[in-house]
């Protein structure tokens, strides 16, 4: 396949490194300070099973998109509308667009940006960050959950069959709003402590008080998701419990983006839990000070 990846952070340099490994004709598009890295030196993927330079192409232009039967759709949820926009004339009629992205309806946000193209959600488990210019670092996972869209061979399904040839354990699932709900719960929970402590994961569920704060914000979640309809996947308490042990060096990526001055997607995680609670009549005071600590130390960061 011909692929693109809008938004080439971590998670979008993890996956396009992964296909590009495996033969696929990546590029990324990315800042300029790891566009002009990799274009000298390649991508570098630092992983727990291998650590190597991946050649590939990269731009900082969206223009680079054109002619991709697939695009990684990696940017913030904040950029959503503005970056799909910016790729809407550039896309092949029968490009499959699938978004790598955190929050819950990013798919449905941007296939009101690009009618006509079939946009597929994703739910992404991977620890990773950019470790310098270039440079992604795997912490752990890398699982991919992906809703049916697209026909022949942009379709999920041929796409699907990529990522487990590429290594990248993938399966299609008809309730991905599920899968997304589990995901986004997990966020909830991690996401905002660790940016407020700066700390990995494994340190913060290790404070005082934090498990118990961590079960408030997951039962807030589960009852919004109920009011909303959506039948979340698995346990939920369990599955909280059990991802600091799998990425315990893992700092969350609302911490790394307070840590760089960047605006985080606090607003799509635990805000949209009170955004969603506030509309539904269902209380959320721990995720809605989770929110507002964040907000707070965007302010001052900025």
């Amino acid at each position: 396949m011909k692929v693109a990846v809008m938004g080439a952070g971590a998670v979008g340099c993890y996956y396009g490194g992964m296909l590009a490994r495996a033969g696929h004709e990546v590029v990324l598009i990315a800042r300029p300070q790891h566009v002009e890295a990799i274009r000298r030196d390649g991508l570098r993927m630092e992983t727990r099973s291998f650590d190597e330079p991946v050649r590939l192409a990269a731009s900082s232009e969206p223009e680079a998109v054109q002619g991709a039967d697939l695009v990684l759709f990696c940017v913030k949820s904040t950029d959503t509308e503005s970056a799909g926009a910016q790729i809407r004339p550039l896309l092949s009629a029968d490009a499959l667009v699938l978004c790598l992205q955190n929050g819950v309806d990013n798919a449905d946000r941007l296939r009101a940006v690009l009618p006509g193209t079939a946009v597929a959600a994703a739910v992404v488990y991977v620890a990773t960050e950019m470790a310098g210019p270039g440079h992604v670092r795997h912490h752990g996972r890398g699982e991919l959950v992906i809703e049916p869209a697209g026909h022949g061979n942009n379709s999920s399904q041929a796409v699907a069959q990529a990522f487990i040839a590429a290594g990248v354990p993938t399966e299609l699932s008809d309730n991905v709003r599920g899968a997304l709900w589990a995901k986004l719960i997990l966020n909830c929970a991690y996401n905002a402590v660790s940016a407020i402590a700066q700390l990995p994961y494994g340190q913060t569920v290790q404070g005082v008080g934090i498990q118990d704060v961590m079960r408030d914000v997951v039962a807030e979640c589960l009852a919004v998701a109920k009011a909303e309809g959506v039948q979340v996947q698995g346990d939920a308490h369990a599955a909280v419990e059990k991802l600091a042990a799998s990425m315990p060096s893992q700092y969350s990526s609302t911490a790394q983006d307070l840590a760089r001055g960047k605006r985080s997607e606090i607003d799509y995680l635990n805000g949209l839990i009170v955004k969603r609670g506030e509309a539904l009549g269902v209380a959320t005071p721990a995720n809605r000070v989770l929110w507002a600590l964040v907000k707070l130390l965007e302010g001052k960061a900025r």
